[in-house]
C-alpha cells in the first residue's frame, strides 16, 4: 500500500487560522456570559465565555471560547467598567465585548477583547432586579413584611452583619449611648461575595428558630459599590426579609440604589447607625409619653381632690340648710334634729372620707416624689424647669432635683436630637 498524500497538524492549524482570519477580518460585537475569569502574574486577564441554554433545566452551555484581554487593554477596560457598573468584571455577569477572533496552532480559536459595553451589563443586572421584584410580587409576599406591626418598644433585637463590619461597630455604638434597656444579638453573615446569599439565608433560619426571643430583625450593612450589595437584590435574600416572621429593619448604606431587599423591609433605614437611632428614639417617644400621662393623672387627681373637697361642703351647707327648715317648719325638738344632723353628717363624711383617700392613693402613686423614684429626674435652671435644649446655654449651672437630693451640674456642650435619617 502506498503512502498518502497528506500534511501536518500544525499546517492544518495554519489553514484553519487562514480561514477564520480571512472570514472574520473585523473585530465583532458578541454577547455572552463570563463562566471563569482569571488575570495572571503578568497583568494578561483570560475568559472562559459561554451562552447556556436558557431552555434548558440545568442550564447547559450551548456555546463556548475561550478569551483574552492583553494587559494594556485590561488595565484600561477593568476600572472603566467597574466605575460604570458599579462592580468589578467577575464570573457570572452577562456582558458585551468587542472581539477579534483568531487561531493559534498550538492554543487553538480564541476571542481577543478590545472593549467592552458595560451598559449592556447594567441593563442585565436592572432585568435581574426586577424579575425578582415581579416574582415576589407573583408570590403575593412583597407586602408580607411591610405589614408586621411593630412594637411600640423595641428592646430584643437579632442583628443580620459581619461581626468585622464598621456598619456594626456603629450600630453598637449607637445603641450603647442610650439610656435605654436595649439587648441586642448578633447573627454573624458574610455581607458581600459568593458566600454572602448563603450566609444571610442561614442567618435567618437561625433567627426564626427563636423568634419569640426577639422584637425585631435588623439587617445592617455600611455603603460600599453596587456590585458589593448585589446579594441583598437576589430572589433568596429579598424573599427570606419578606417571609420573615419578625419586622426587618434595614440599614443597608448605599446612596446610589435602594435594593429589593430595602424595598421589602417592613421598615428602610439608609444605614445601620439610623437604624440603631430610630428604635432609641422610639424607646424615647413612648418614655416621653409615659411622663405626660404621670403627669396629666397627676393633674387630674389634684382637679378631682378639689372638686371633692367643694362638694363636701356644698353637701354640707345644704344639709344644715335643710335640717333647720325642717326644724323651723316642722317644730322638731333640738334634740331630735341635732341627732338627725349628726347622724347625717357623720355618713357623709364618712362616704366622702373614703373617697377622699382613695383619691390621696391615687394622688401619692402618682407624685412628684413617687415619679422621681422611679428614676426620673427635673432640671432646673435658676427654679425654672427646663423643657427644652434651647432653655440652657454652655457653662450655665443648673441643678438637678432626683428622689433623695439636689445636684448641681455645669452645661459643658448640648447635642439636639437629630430626628432625620442618617
Amino acid at each position: 500500500m502506498g503512502q498518502t498524500s497528506h500534511i501536518s497538524l500544525y499546517e492544518l492549524q495554519l489553514q484553519i487560522a487562514t480561514v477564520l482570519e480571512s472570514a472574520l477580518p473585523l473585530p465583532v460585537w458578541v454577547s455572552a456570559e463570563i463562566a471563569e475569569l482569571k488575570v495572571n502574574y503578568s497583568g494578561h486577564c483570560y475568559l472562559e465565555l459561554v451562552e447556556k441554554d436558557e431552555g434548558s433545566a440545568n442550564g447547559t452551555a450551548k456555546a463556548q471560547a475561550r478569551g483574552v484581554v492583553w494587559r494594556s487593554t485590561y488595565a484600561r477596560l477593568a476600572p472603566y467598567f467597574e466605575q460604570a457598573t458599579g462592580r468589578p468584571l467577575s464570573a457570572g455577569m452577562k456582558v458585551l465585548v468587542k472581539v477579534l477572533v483568531s487561531h493559534h496552532p498550538a492554543y487553538g480559536l480564541s476571542l481577543q477583547v478590545s472593549d467592552i459595553d458595560p451598559t449592556y451589563t447594567v441593563g442585565d443586572m436592572e432585568r435581574r432586579k426586577q424579575e425578582v421584584i415581579a416574582r415576589l410580587t407573583r408570590e403575593g409576599i412583597w407586602d408580607a413584611n411591610r405589614g408586621r406591626k411593630v412594637p411600640i418598644v423595641i428592646q430584643r433585637v437579632a442583628v443580620i452583619s459581619s461581626a468585622s463590619a464598621a456598619g456594626y461597630r456603629d450600630f453598637c455604638r449607637e445603641v450603647e449611648r442610650s439610656p435605654y434597656a436595649i439587648r441586642t444579638t448578633l447573627f454573624e453573615a458574610v455581607m458581600q461575595g459568593a458566600e454572602s446569599e448563603r450566609s444571610i439565608a442561614a442567618a435567618f433560619e437561625r433567627i426564626e428558630q427563636q423568634s419569640a426571643e426577639f422584637d425585631a430583625v435588623a439587617i445592617i450593612r455600611g455603603g460600599g459599590s453596587t456590585g458589593d450589595l448585589d446579594c441583598f437584590n437576589t430572589y433568596s435574600t429579598a424573599s427570606l426579609t419578606a417571609r420573615c416572621s419578625l419586622p426587618v429593619l434595614a440599614g443597608i448604606g448605599h446612596d446610589k440604589d435602594v435594593s429589593v431587599t430595602d424595598m421589602v423591609a417592613c421598615v428602610q433605614l439608609k444605614t445601620p447607625t439610623a437604624v440603631a437611632a430610630w428604635i432609641c428614639d422610639r424607646a424615647a417617644e413612648f418614655d416621653g409619653a409615659l411622663e405626660r400621662a404621670a403627669i396629666l393623672l397627676q393633674q387630674l387627681c389634684a382637679k378631682a381632690t378639689h372638686r371633692a373637697e367643694l362638694d363636701l361642703q356644698r353637701a354640707e351647707q345644704t344639709l344644715r340648710s335643710a335640717t333647720q327648715r325642717t326644724i323651723a317648719e316642722r317644730g322638731v325638738s333640738l334634740t331630735y334634729a341635732a341627732e338627725r344632723l349628726t347622724s347625717g353628717v357623720k355618713r357623709v363624711l364618712e362616704r366622702e372620707g373614703k373617697r377622699i383617700d382613695s383619691l390621696a392613693l391615687l394622688v401619692e402613686r402618682y407624685s412628684p416624689e413617687r415619679i422621681l423614684q422611679l428614676g426620673f429626674a427635673v432640671a432646673r435652671l435658676q427654679s425654672q424647669a427646663i423643657r427644652s435644649i434651647e432653655d440652657v446655654m454652655p457653662g450655665e449651672r443648673i441643678t438637678i432635683e432626683i428622689a433623695d437630693g439636689v445636684l448641681s451640674a455645669t452645661i459643658n456642650e448640648k447635642q439636639k436630637r437629630d430626628n432625620g435619617g442618617e
